[in-house]
């Protein structure tokens, strides 16, 4: 069925694979067995599969294969199985754990394997809330979410939605990507960032403008990307005009420098108005449905 959620195992050790898919085999899940942190590679850059959660075993293979992931921007819900000599440590540091993938990786015991099914949840659950900021476990600072690459940020908001869409059909869930965390808003982070941000945002903002009357196929994700960092941080709707009446009064400036008349940046008014109907369609759908009709 297309709605079953597709789980990825990588599990080095031959028994813990075994227990792991017989006891998932009798859940809905359509399960994927492999055998070396390649053959994982291989299936997740494959355009004929689609992964909705990976359950991997952690040994010494898991931190290269994590880097290679996180290099080529591909983000995906995940639980990490913790070999049996280090589930006292964890139960001990548990709150404390350094993140090996991103930050909404859930640890389970090898110990706890009968409970794998709700860290599954657990795991794609967190993944479906994760702000695109939360995926840079491997940044030397802490970053606004609008700084995320841009290849690593596509892939992520790709893959919420996809699984979103699945969870919706097979579960019934509604509006699990759109809810945000507050403390990454706008108005909670430091001063620094919020400059930052803005100028990050108004770089992204130029990049639109530039392009929005080209043939390039590449604006709608320009647009999307734009949308979904000012989304997630909580930007005022006020300060995005500001960034465009900014931008546009730059532009007029510059083509008076070169005599030429600044009459043509009047059809940019269709640039803000695109921007703020995309905004506003993802605040729409994040409200939920019972509070649409009060």
């Amino acid at each position: 069925m297309q709605s079953r959620l597709s789980i990825c195992l990588y599990i080095s050790n031959h028994h813990i694979a075994q227990d792991l898919t017989s006891i998932l085999s009798n859940k809905s899940y359509s399960i994927q067995l492999v055998y070396s942190s390649q053959e994982l590679l291989d299936l997740v850059n494959s355009h004929d599969v689609q992964i909705d959660c990976l359950v991997i075993f952690r040994d010494t293979t898991v931190s290269p294969l994590f880097n290679q992931l996180y290099e080529q921007g591909t983000l995906l819900p995940v639980v990490i199985i913790e070999p049996e000599l280090d589930s006292e440590v964890l139960l001990e540091k548990v709150g404390t754990l350094t993140c090996l993938y991103h930050s909404a990786e859930v640890r389970q015991l090898v110990t706890t394997l009968d409970d794998i099914d709700k860290s599954l949840e657990l795991a794609i659950a967190q993944f479906l809330r994760l702000g695109p900021s939360c995926s840079l476990v491997k940044s030397p600072v802490s970053l606004p979410e609008a700084l995320v690459p841009d290849k690593q940020l596509s892939f992520l908001l790709l893959q919420q939605r996809r699984l979103a869409e699945k969870l919706k059909e097979r579960l019934g869930y509604l509006g699990v990507f759109y809810k945000r965390n507050p403390k990454h808003f706008f108005r909670n982070i430091s001063k620094i960032q919020q400059e930052e941000l803005i100028k990050h945002l108004t770089e992204e903002y130029r990049k639109i403008i530039l392009n929005y009357f080209s043939n390039e196929t590449e604006i709608n994700q320009f647009i999307d990307q734009f949308v979904n960092k000012a989304f997630f941080a909580d930007i005022a709707i006020s300060k995005i005009l500001e960034i465009h009446m900014e931008l546009i009064d730059e532009f007029s400036q510059q083509l008076k420098i070169e005599g030429r008349s600044d009459e043509i940046l009047l059809d940019y008014r269709l640039t803000i108005i695109d921007i703020l109907a995309h905004l506003g369609e993802m605040y729409r759908r994040s409200v939920p449905r019972e509070n649409l009709y009060v």
